[in-house]
């Protein structure tokens, strides 16, 4: 079994948080259901599964079910033990499928007859069409594919091992000569086989690339012709918004151009907004979104209106540009680049850790790949990614550190160079520690404000 992060979260919310439902959103194929069958077994009694997918297409079962006492009657009937809130669990998978269920939620959880979990692979766009969404009631939580951390853990690197890299990270230090090959060697493996449970598991059983390929192949198509809830011409626009992410990345300028998705001149963000919703909140592309005046909170100054994607997990991107060809990304070859790569594998990185994603983009200083809000120091953090040995060219990051009305001092430089060094405010890191990059959300659960004075 992959050891996972979220394993843990999913525990400790159902010994701790007895007031909401959980409800996991994430892409299909990253593992969800499996972890919450396994954590369900593990603490409880009783678990029942349900997969409200399966049941719109054949049985319909659920289709009908308007009330708390219309549910327990259809569980009643659906062959399985069932007890009480402190012994009984039921996992509603795919609840998406019935967003009246959704709405249910609220008078479940208030009558505390059974405890319940629910996943969906596109919760975001359910909820935003769901008319009255319990909110006091859920608490939703995304899922993601293994993160390189993870896949570490997949390959047999220890915990400690790991911790003492973060060490080094943490104190913007070079890991041992033979070390930093080793990583670098793992990180290139990432590449290839990406996080999605299916794809590691194929990876560990025999390191059959063909295996791996096909599985992904198999996930990426599925993320194709899984948009069942819009009519055909939308199902179309977003399959082809999804073709074009990879070509779209390798262009210099990397975002969406929207004439080009059905070719037709005039075309805006406007006319695409649903298709956009959908691929993002359904987990299956990464959205970063353009910054023209970077400030933090970055949140403050997005643009909407001009979008990269990246797909969710670098390993689908690796099989569409290379197929079966490992040495496009294990071997220094000159004429193949791999920014594009390194580039999707950060996004997924970031995203996996809770961090907004923003560029910069403008006509007179360039553009510079990430920014992301720098909480400890209430500015923004510039970040760079390099696959090439010339990972000192950075003229737009350079051009953007030299901007005095930004006032940012600080960017770091991921290349596949291991030693680390800081000169003219950039520093420059070895790829593989973008996997330590942390958001304050991660750190802690607490946050004590200090005692005030008493008023007089």
């Amino acid at each position: 079994m992959l050891k996972r992060k979220f394993t843990e979260y999913i525990e400790n919310f159902l010994r701790t948080e007895r007031d909401k439902i959980l409800l996991i959103n994430g892409a299909r194929q990253v593992g969800k259901s499996f972890l919450i069958r396994y954590v369900g077994k593990k603490l409880y009694k009783n678990f029942v599964e349900i997969n409200l997918k399966e049941d719109k297409e054949t049985d319909h079962v659920f289709a009908d079910v308007r009330s708390t006492g219309d549910l327990y009657m259809q569980l009643s009937n659906y062959g399985v033990r069932l007890g009480n809130i402190n012994d009984t669990l039921i996992f509603l998978d795919e609840i998406q499928s019935y967003p009246h269920l959704m709405t249910m939620l609220k008078f479940l959880r208030q009558e505390g007859r059974y405890r319940f979990i629910a996943s969906g692979s596109q919760l975001g766009v359910a909820l935003s069409e769901t008319p009255s969404v319990p909110l006091g009631s859920i608490e939703v939580k995304e899922m993601y594919p293994l993160d390189f951390e993870e896949f570490l853990w997949a390959m047999g690197v220890s915990e400690e091992w790991i911790a003492d890299a973060r060490e080094h990270y943490l104190r913007q230090e070079s890991l041992p000569e033979s070390s930093h090959e080793n990583l670098l060697k793992r990180f290139q493996y990432y590449l290839l086989v990406g996080g999605l449970p299916e794809a590691v598991n194929c990876f560990l059983e025999d390191r059959n690339v063909i295996r791996v390929r096909a599985a992904q192949r198999n996930i990426h198509d599925l993320y194709k012709i899984d948009a069942s809830q819009y009519d055909e011409e939308k199902k179309l626009k977003i399959r082809r918004i999804y073709d074009l992410v990879p070509s779209n990345l390798e262009n210099k300028k990397k975002r969406i151009v929207y004439q080009h998705i059905e070719d037709k001149k005039g075309k805006r963000f406007s006319d695409y907004a649903d298709e956009f919703d959908y691929l993002t909140n359904s987990g299956i592309t990464l959205e970063v979104k353009a910054i023209s005046n970077p400030h933090f909170p970055l949140k403050e100054s997005e643009s909407k209106n001009l979008l990269k994607l990246y797909l969710n997990d670098v390993g689908l991107l690796t099989q569409i540009l290379y197929g079966n060809n490992v040495n496009a990304v294990l071997q220094d070859i000159r004429s193949i680049n791999l920014g594009t790569v390194y580039e999707s594998a950060v996004a997924q990185e970031l995203h996996a850790h809770g961090f907004p994603m923003f560029y910069y983009d403008s006509k007179k200083i360039g553009e510079v790949d990430f920014l992301v809000d720098d909480y400890d120091n209430l500015t923004v953090l510039p970040l760079e990614i390099k696959s090439g040995k010339d990972y000192t060219v950075h003229s737009a990051l350079d051009n953007f550190l030299n901007t005095p009305l930004y006032n940012i001092h600080r960017a770091i430089v991921f290349s596949n160079e291991g030693k680390v060094y800081e000169k003219e405010g950039v520093v420059y890191m070895p790829i593989y520690y973008c996997m330590f990059l942390q958001h304050p959300d991660e750190e802690s659960n607490e946050v004590i404000l200090p005692e005030l004075e008493p008023l007089l």
